[in-house]
């Protein structure tokens, strides 16, 4: 049997990472647009780091 290739399933790429730092409280937290969250932190700089990391798991699993 013939497929044509527009009956093809479709293969979006995956989603951007972009990730910021959130405030709440005397607290700060990376968030992505994919849905990750980091642990909430009181240094903004670690919050930094944490979204840092998520964006490298990221290149390494894409």
């Amino acid at each position: 049997m013939h497929q044509d290739p527009s009956d093809s399933p479709v293969h979006s790429p995956a989603p951007a990472h972009s990730t910021t730092t959130v405030e709440r409280g005397s607290f700060c937290l990376a968030r992505c647009v994919c849905g990750w969250s980091g642990p909430a932190r009181r240094a903004r700089d670690r919050a930094r780091a944490d979204a840092r990391e998520h964006l490298g798991e990221r290149e390494q699993d894409g």
